[in-house]
């Protein structure tokens, strides 16, 4: 069989500069369309996808529930909930409607089969308020609430000791004060004086001394003190004081939050 070549037959060389020019403005052509005609259709380029709500559904539904979608999953975290039937599906990210490409993976946080095991935070002497942002921190429930005379609005028992290892979710039942002749006021000025003056001015206020905080300065003299002097309070609140001492000064990281 004969071979069959391609020749361009040209009369001088402006011809074959043009043919030359015809066959590069082909393929340039060719490779547009490949890249921004066929290439984005076949990959479903710039396609977005509605994230489906997976909240309640069991892990072994979803693989194949979210291959029909074009989506993948991963599971970030676990969390224990009674309310909730374990290894399904609790939170996710991105969240329920949110526009993504195509492939995207939604990272699942999923109920535990068994709740984890904390340390009982101790509760007393805090403010209801403040002892129930503590037992959401460490997972755990507030139950029940009794009341009754005392002078602050502080917890004075838990129904767990603390220290206890106790499971996440568990309801923790407090015992707190009434807060009984709890009268408005306005703080007093501790600024200057002694820790003992201090002392003996807060307990004749009727109020509660939270924090003793370190502080530059001459030894033995208070600085600062929250809530400040002149703030409305109640009988029975909390005061922190900062009063200075020969031990050097803690930095912000080191020294401690007052109650609030």
């Amino acid at each position: 069989m004969a071979e069959t070549k391609f020749i361009i037959k040209t009369n001088n060389k402006r011809d074959l500069w043009i043919q030359i020019g015809i066959v590069l403005l082909l393929s340039l052509i060719i490779l547009l369309i490949f890249f921004f005609i066929y290439l984005p259709w076949t990959t479903n380029h710039g396609e977005s996808i509605t994230v489906p709500d997976l909240r309640g559904m069991k892990l072994e539904e979803l693989e194949e529930f979210l291959d029909d979608k074009d989506l993948r999953y991963e599971v970030q975290d676990s969390t224990f909930d009674l309310n909730m039937p374990p290894l399904s599906v609790k939170e996710q990210y991105p969240k329920a409607n949110s526009k993504v490409k195509a492939g995207r993976k939604i990272y699942l946080t999923v109920v535990a089969k068994n709740p984890r095991m904390v340390t009982m935070p101790n509760l007393k002497d805090m403010s209801l308020k403040s002892a129930e942002m503590t037992l959401k921190n460490y997972k755990l429930i507030m139950g029940s609430i009794t009341l009754k005379p005392y002078l602050g609005s502080v917890v004075l028992e838990q129904s767990v000791t603390s220290g206890q290892k106790v499971p996440e979710g568990t309801h923790i039942n407090l015992v707190a004060g009434d807060g009984a002749n709890n009268k408005e006021f306005t703080a007093p000025d501790l600024i200057g004086k002694t820790e003992e003056e201090a002392k003996f001015e807060i307990a004749a206020s009727g109020l509660i001394l939270g924090s003793v905080l370190p502080a530059p300065g001459t030894p033995g003299t208070i600085t600062k003190q929250n809530p400040a002097a002149g703030t409305t309070i109640r009988t029975g609140d909390i005061i922190d004081i900062w009063i200075t001492s020969d031990a050097p000064p803690t930095t912000p990281d080191q020294q401690q939050e007052p109650n609030l």
